[in-house]
């Protein structure tokens, strides 16, 4: 098979493309040294030493109040005194981005454009409550704490892995004829985007609006140095999230994770494939990779629709006049109910890990996951433990071969907890399951973006489906058990086994697993 891979990260001339990021990154450590340097410069040592312990002792009781995550608050705590200059410095400028005033106000202003293009939902959740009481408390849960609504008449299609989503989507693109807007955390040079890239050239010659919103983070060493320019050349526009500069950022912690494609109005997608060939198994990465993807349509595309306009807007300044691009056109097939909805770091809210804890929490029979990570904080570790001390069915299926080497041992760190409280782990064997399912008793399921980390539940702008019966559920549900043919059940007796120099490591670098 042939490996695309180093063009993807090399311009025309061979000049590797995360220049940039290196360029960033000694530039913003001259930054800190300055400082260091200028502080101890200005005053001796005693007066160093006394300022850094007020100000360690100040931040570390307004850790300890402040609301959110209390163990990414704790980790922030351990770095503070082990490094106290460098600890308090870098909370100042990352740790507390999560409730960034201006970026918060800035981000509200923009949703409030878009809102009244959403309906009206009190009429379906009241045929929810009808139907299925318990159920519906989750629709009512997304709709309070996300703000988007309930939706019947729609119907959602599962897709994996990469491969069998891809044929479907060029499909759903050489279709359009007005609009398409694509939001992904990762846009790379390669055989998969070379398909979608000649759809949207001829589409944006036709006078189609095409757009493109990509995070600079997740892509910067994935595109060839005219990757941008040869999008506009064509009349396609192009924003990316949250550039990445030679200086301090206070928003640089929070990424744009979301993956959406919205088409006409009529077709959405949302799920955890990026468009980069490793998704579609045309390069091996970490083994083979096993995703998934939905593709919706009907009148719950609406909600993605504002998702992207509203970013499109907190990105670029632009404002779109939405009403013209809805259509909440009726589909046939649809059954059951579709409740899209979106996480962001900008708020207190918590959508993302909330519909988690509800699916578990209300599960009568089963619950199987899919999560690259498990990064889980006490909320998620008890309710995972009570579900499965209740004889719930919890199955989790996380990746033997790990992306991330320090990654990889935080999540094996808390296998042990959840077995010996009866929640069954396994790995999938072939190599990286990158997919975010959840599906519950035959009848819920949600596919998005989120997955069980710090960095999804508190840092990151992700997104999702929540489903009762339609067919999705199903299809998800029949291939986890499929995944489950290739995984290898871990035990307790099994995780004892590992030596004792891998186990210390896993515990050291679950201290820092909110950074992680």
């Amino acid at each position: 098979m042939k490996n695309t891979s180093k063009t993807a990260v090399k311009n025309k001339r061979g000049i590797p493309i995360q220049t940039r990021i290196i360029v960033s990154a000694i530039l913003i450590l001259f930054q800190i040294i300055f400082l260091f340097t200028l502080l101890y410069n200005i005053y001796d040592y005693a007066v160093i030493y006394t300022l850094q312990e007020i100000a360690g002792i100040i931040l570390v009781i307004f850790l300890v109040n402040r609301r959110g995550y209390r163990i990414y608050n704790t980790a922030w705590i351990i770095l503070i005194l082990i490094f106290p200059i460098f600890g308090i410095c870098a909370y100042l400028f990352w740790g507390g981005a999560r409730i960034t005033p201006f970026f918060r106000k800035k981000m509200n202003e923009c949703e409030s454009h878009y809102r009244f293009a959403l309906p009206d939902d009190r009429a379906v959740h009241e045929e929810l409550h009808v139907i299925e009481p318990q159920k519906a408390t989750e629709a009512d849960y997304l709709t309070r704490e996300s703000n988007y609504p309930l939706y019947k008449d729609s119907t959602a299609e599962y897709l994996s892995p990469g491969e069998v989503f891809l044929p479907r989507f060029l499909e759903e693109l050489n279709a359009a004829t007005e609009y398409i807007f694509l939001e992904f955390f990762i846009i790379a040079d390669g055989v998969m985007w070379d398909s979608i890239y000649d759809i949207l050239v001829k589409k944006a010659e036709r006078g189609i609006d095409v757009r493109i919103i990509f995070d600079d983070f997740g892509s910067i060493k994935r595109q060839r140095k005219d990757f941008i320019r040869r999008l506009k050349r064509h009349g396609i526009k192009v924003a990316i999230f949250n550039k990445i500069g030679p200086s301090f950022n206070l928003f640089m912690n929070n990424r744009d994770h979301r993956k959406i494609a919205v088409i006409d109005g009529k077709t959405a997608v949302t799920g955890g494939l990026n468009l980069a060939d490793e998704y579609i198994n045309q390069i091996e990465r970490f083994g083979y990779w096993m995703d998934a993807a939905t593709i919706i349509k009907g009148p719950a595309v609406t909600s993605f629709l504002v998702m992207f306009c509203t970013m499109w807007e907190f990105t670029t300044g632009i404002r779109t006049d939405i009403a013209k691009l809805i259509k909440n056109e009726k589909v046939e097939g649809a059954s059951g109910y579709i409740q899209p909805y979106s996480d962001s770091p900008l708020d207190l809210r918590n959508p993302g890990k909330g519909i988690y804890v509800r699916i578990i929490s209300g599960a009568g029979r089963y619950v199987y996951i899919c999560t690259p990570y498990l990064i889980i904080d006490d909320t998620m570790r008890e309710v995972l433990k009570m579900a499965a001390k209740s004889g719930v069915d919890i199955r989790i299926i996380t990746p033997s071969h790990p992306d991330k080497w320090y990654v990889h041992p935080v999540t094996q760190y808390n296998y042990l907890e959840l077995l010996e409280n009866g929640v069954r782990i396994f790995e999938y064997k072939p190599g990286f399951i990158h997919s975010k399912i959840f599906v519950s008793d035959d009848s819920v399921a949600t596919i998005g973006t989120v997955n069980m980390d710090y960095r999804s539940f508190a840092l990151h702008f992700e997104c999702g489906a929540w489903m009762y019966k339609n067919d999705a559920v199903k299809d998800a549900r029949d291939h986890i058990l499929e995944i489950l043919e290739n995984c290898e059940e871990i035990t307790a007796k099994g995780w004892h086994k590992k030596p004792a120099a891998y186990r210390f490591k896993c515990w050291l670098l679950n201290l820092f697993a909110p950074f992680m």
